[in-house]
């Protein structure tokens, strides 16, 4: 996958990875609006010149974290074992949580357009979309009812993991309520989820 500021020689490759590290760094701790050229160059401990050269400047540099945060969201997910049936979504859908709780500005930069002035280039963003979800889609292919597509109960799914944890992460970043229901206690968050995504699982009729 290219994007739009992508050399290929190894040398190359290790120091964007230096670079794409110090950005997911600056994002993790300052939030997107710490995200700037400047602060990356300078956890990078490099010049702001370099970063421009690197990356053609702050969009290259935003496709190439972007396509980078995909990227260790497929591996968070190739990390679940290989396991048919439901349960082994279960555990796909908790990792997928786990991700997004780490670093919900990183999550944030990946779906909610949290930096509203950027619109990830489209063939990039169609290939990290097919990449990083090509293993959660196998795997529901092997439980999904032989007339319905993979590829939308797989949609399906995704959508109902990503409103759980959209909303779980907005209400973190909140004043608790005393008299909300949901404990702030993690496994009764969790918890909670897990029911959410079993009742997206049993509605789409997936079975063993």
């Amino acid at each position: 996958m290219a994007t739009r500021h992508l050399s290929t020689r190894p040398a190359e490759q290790h120091n964007r990875g230096r670079f794409l590290d110090a950005a997911l760094t600056v994002l993790s701790e300052r939030g997107v609006a710490g995200l700037t050229v400047r602060a990356v160059a300078e956890q990078a401990g490099a010049s702001t010149i370099t970063v421009y050269t690197r990356f053609g400047g702050r969009t290259g540099l935003l496709d190439a974290l972007y396509e980078r945060a995909f990227d260790l969201l497929g591996e968070e997910l190739r990390t679940v074992p290989q396991s048919d049936g439901v349960a082994g979504l279960v555990e796909v859908a908790l990792a997928y949580r786990r991700f997004a709780l780490e670093s919900p500005a990183r999550y944030g930069l990946m779906f909610e357009r949290s930096v509203h002035d950027y619109d990830p280039d489209p063939a990039l963003r169609s290939g990290v979309l097919r990449t990083s979800f090509a293993e959660f889609v196998a795997r529901i292919d092997r439980v999904c009812p032989p007339d319905v597509v993979a590829q939308e109960c797989g949609y399906l799914l995704w959508t109902s993991m990503h409103g759980l944890v959209s909303v779980e992460l907005t209400i973190r970043a909140q004043s608790p309520l005393d008299d909300w229901f949901l404990s702030s206690d993690e496994s009764a968050r969790e918890t909670i989820y897990r029911r959410g995504v079993h009742a997206t699982i049993d509605g789409l009729g997936l079975r063993d």
